[in-house]
């Protein structure tokens, strides 16, 4: 039953019953549909009230039926609302919990609102790159004032109910109701049963002193802050029309807004990340319902800023967390990161004195490795070495208590010969957090080939609590990530032997919407780092060509931001990347010396060599099943490497390009004797979708 019916007290009580949150599909619009004609044609009822089931009043439209005929099988929401809103009867919305979307638009149509206090109140569409599309834009600001409308669309952000109650000659909320919610709006019901004529939001006048003066601000922020989205400024837009037009003109503006917006590519790339985002969770092997393990103390091997970071997560979430270092001026120094991260947040008023208190008492540090005994789950994060976690592990496995879970931070070695250096496999799992660890959105958890399911279920679970997006990746060097970020890399060196620059390479990559370009984050973070992998490389995989020009800088000692010299010069305690003489002509030495006449490159085979890179490795990794699917790929890369969000991530995006025009420019590059003619060999996987017009997704 999506929606129940109940006569009580002379009220007719609809209640949506669709879990997790109520969500207005088909069937649940069709039963309140079928409540309020019943409640019509029943003289004994006086007027009803339409709350909702569970935690939540209704989230909003049902993101299963996106898509779908269902979607829009009438009645469809703007449907139902007119039907609520031309009741004869009173209808009273009962909110709680959330009251999001169609859910708030519902709840506008109904002729009177009481809500409980804690209800968080939204119209989050613009997220998902829309305008509200059932008369939020029209109702809202007739309901609350333009102003507090207009931020609460624009920004998509949640409000608490008691405060939007407090807005100065708002119709928003009738009451707030303490105790009992339901009981409280069917008293509410009975009290305003015989009041008429019936209040509608959509008689309201909507206006603004300052009209077209405020209208043309707020649309010149918007877009300073939107860039890339054009959903904010058309959320001005028809805010704006609630105050030229009347209300059903209005309604078809807005209507025509939002359809125009479901076409463009950034809300496709909106909407991808959004059921990304959920379809990542879902492990095809582990069901839903597997059993997990508690975690209710975790261990840190490591007090360094990745181990720091780390256990701030876990701190953040209220689970105490012991820490342990080999030495005590390592720990109390991660001890007093940990602290002056907290402090800074506490100077940005971002967190309470009484909570940094909180969470750093359920801080403890050790040296020694037995009183990690207790711990439920422990997570190693210590030097980037084999041997190292080999030390860490034996260790640990003769240490900590059956069941517990043994992670590690490793980034790109093989978790399977690291899960071999215990007598209990099932229990290793890698979890790859990124830098800063306790501010970056993406948690890579690697399955080893033993780690158990309920280990896995474990790790997503708690990585959800930790507020991490979690990514599943198999066993393969760099795991997803930095497998694919490897080939990227390579080709921003054979641009440069080529005839690009650092600085027309990085401009063309950020101007195409990624936050830094390959040699300013070199620069960052460490062109060390890279160096020591390609050594490693060279070794493992001699076939594997790179350009030298990396090496030559390291060989310079311009490591980055660190020594104040990489890809770019910098100015003592500025992160400005100042192009350099000394590089360009140092590349310009080693084409010379390659045989190389240098040539004009275009941005735009900047950006697909780059990014076709990606894609083509990303094919790989879901071809051998490294990534269970290609929207995986895409949510590692929005959340943990900068790819521009409009964009999609690297496998929407070749979706949006077509992937048979993708395939063609692989084989241009092909033709290039720069380049390496191997790799852009299309991977199987993409080469057949492409040949039958498929897409990743």
């Amino acid at each position: 039953m999506s929606a129940s019916y109940e006569v009580r007290d002379g009220v007719a009580v609809i209640t949506l019953n669709n879990p997790p949150v109520n969500g207005l599909g088909y069937e649940t619009r069709r039963a309140v549909a079928e409540g309020i004609e019943r409640a019509q044609a029943d003289a004994a009822v006086k007027a009803v009230v339409l709350c909702g089931a569970g935690r939540a009043f209704s989230g909003g439209a049902d993101i299963r039926e996106f898509g779908s005929p269902k979607a829009t099988a009438e009645p469809n929401l703007i449907s139902l609302i007119n039907l609520v809103e031309a009741s004869d009867k009173p209808v009273v919305a009962a909110l709680h919990g959330t009251a999001m979307g169609g859910g708030l638009e519902l709840a506008l149509g109904c002729h009177y609102r009481v809500a409980a206090a804690d209800t968080n109140v939204a119209l989050p569409e613009v997220k998902i790159g829309l305008v509200p599309g059932a008369g939020g834009t029209q109702r809202l600001p007739r309901a609350i004032g333009v102003e507090a409308a207009l931020n609460m669309i624009v920004s998509g952000e949640p409000v608490k109910s008691e405060l939007l109650a407090q807005i100065p000659g708002q119709v928003l909320f009738q009451k707030i109701v303490e105790g009992d919610l339901v009981a409280g709006a069917i008293a509410y019901a009975n009290e305003i049963a015989a009041a008429r004529p019936l209040p509608r939001v959509r008689d309201r006048k909507s206006s603004h002193p300052q009209g077209d003066a405020y209208f043309q601000f707020a649309r010149n922020t918007v877009k300073a802050m939107a860039k890339q989205f054009p959903a904010p400024a058309r959320c001005v837009d028809c805010v704006e029309q609630s105050t030229k037009l009347p209300f059903d003109v209005g309604m078809v503006y807005e209507r025509e807004a939002f359809v125009a917006l479901m076409l463009t590519p950034e809300c496709k790339a909106l909407r991808h990340a959004f059921f990304a985002e959920r379809a990542a969770s879902k492990i095809p092997d582990v069901p839903d319902d597997t059993p997990v393990r508690q975690v209710k103390k975790l261990a840190v091997i490591g007090a360094g800023t990745m181990g720091g970071g780390i256990a701030m997560n876990f701190l953040n979430a209220g689970i105490p967390v012991v820490m342990l270092e080999m030495k005590q001026e390592a720990l109390d120094k991660g001890v007093a990161t940990i602290r002056k991260n907290y402090e800074a947040q506490v100077k940005k008023g971002k967190l309470k004195a009484d909570k940094y208190e909180q969470r750093m008492s359920l801080l403890s540090t050790t040296l020694n490795y037995a009183d990690l005994k207790d711990a439920d789950m422990v997570i190693e994060a210590v030097f980037e070495d084999l041997g190292v976690k080999e030390k860490v592990f034996t260790t640990l496995d003769e240490v900590m208590k059956p069941g517990a879970i043994l992670a590690s931070n490793t980034s790109t070695l093989d978790m399977n010969r690291i899960a071999a250096f215990t007598k209990r496999p099932q229990d290793v799992v890698g979890t790859h957090f990124f830098s800063p660890a306790n501010v970056m959105k993406l948690l890579e958890v690697v399955r080893a080939e033993k780690t158990a399911k309920d280990v896995l279920a474990t790790v997503m679970q708690l990585g959800k609590k930790i507020r991490k997006t979690c990514v599943v990746s198999g066993v393969c060097d760099g795991f997803i990530g930095n497998r694919m970020i490897e080939q990227y890399s390579r080709q921003a060196g054979f641009l440069l032997e080529e005839g690009a620059t650092p600085a027309q390479v990085d401009r063309a990559i950020e101007k195409f919407g990624f936050a830094m370009g390959p040699f300013r984050m070199g620069d960052l973070a460490g062109n060390d780092i890279g160096w020591a992998i390609r050594k490693r490389r060279y070794v493992e995989k001699p076939h594997m060509r790179y350009s030298k020009t990396a090496d030559l800088l390291c060989e310079l000692g311009r490591y980055g931001q660190k020594t104040g010299a990489g890809w770019y010069d910098y100015q003592a305690g500025k992160r400005d990347a100042i192009p350099s003489k000394l590089v360009e002509d140092m590349i310009a030495k080693h084409r010379a010396e390659l045989g190389i006449t240098p040539r004009k490159i275009g941005d735009e085979e900047i950006v697909h060599r780059l990014v076709y890179a990606l894609v083509n490795e990303g094919a790989k990794i879901v071809e051998e099943g490294i990534a269970s699917k290609a929207s995986d790929i895409d949510m590692v890369y929005l959340t943990g490497y900068g790819f521009p969000l409009h964009r999609g991530g690297p496998m929407c995006y070749a979706d949006t390009q077509g992937l048979f025009n993708v395939v063609q420019a692989m084989k241009r590059f092909q033709r290039n004797p720069h380049d390496d003619a191997a790799f852009w060999e299309p991977a199987p996987l993409l080469a057949k979708l492409a040949a039958e017009g498929k897409t990743f997704s």
